[in-house]
């Protein structure tokens, strides 16, 4: 993975579960990780078991995109055409899924 977060900046993610009571349109997108036409988007971290809880978008497709669980360690592995990894947004702003169009498009949210 290009741009792998750190320990300390993954620390900085809210705790799993301790946001399931905020509605998703409101949750803080706090990361963003991105290849070709995918998007992961992570509102949440357990270093434990280094799991992310957020919404993915694989290869544009907006009608099978979903809320879930990913792994770092599988976000290290993908691979484009054996070589292209995944990358990590640095100049990422958190904001609420409300504010993001593709997010938006997917769940049929009005933007």
């Amino acid at each position: 993975m290009w741009n792998k977060p750190t320990e300390k900046q993954l620390a900085r993610l809210p705790a799993m579960y301790s946001t399931e009571n905020i509605d998703v349109k409101d949750k803080v997108i706090q990361m963003h990780f991105f290849l070709g036409g995918s998007d992961w988007y992570a509102t949440e971290y357990s270093p434990e078991k280094e799991l992310f809880f957020g919404f993915v978008i694989l290869n544009g497709d907006m009608l099978n995109a979903e809320w879930g669980y990913f792994s770092l360690a599988e976000l290290c592995e993908v691979k484009a055409n054996g070589v292209i990894e995944v990358d990590r947004d640095i100049p990422w702003i958190p904001c609420p899924a409300r504010n993001l169009l593709k997010i938006c498009e997917a769940q049929g949210w009005k933007a």
